[in-house]
């Protein structure tokens, strides 16, 4: 590297540029093995018998404070009486 690519180029601190990058990379390559690997859960799930559609459902619920769950619960029966369904 010349000296020119550990200090500024253009205004910018080349360095520091590079270091966020590469940590940028190696946590979307972390990213990417934790996605397959609820991939492989859910699909241990479904294997199990386990509805994984309602699965997601419920760690959305999970992750909803008590309030907003129960306005969304109220609002969903309301929505089915006023549809009959």
């Amino acid at each position: 590297m010349s000296e020119e690519n550990n200090a500024e180029v253009g205004g910018i601190a080349v360095d520091r540029l590079r270091s966020l990058i590469e940590r940028i990379e190696r946590l979307e390559e972390e990213k990417a093995a934790i996605a397959s690997d609820i991939r492989d859960i859910f699909a241990e799930a479904k294997s199990a018998g386990f509805d994984t559609k309602i699965m997601k459902a419920v760690m959305k619920l999970r992750k909803m404070n008590a309030a907003d769950r129960d306005e969304q619960e109220f609002l969903l029966e309301t929505y089915r009486k006023a549809l009959d369904i």
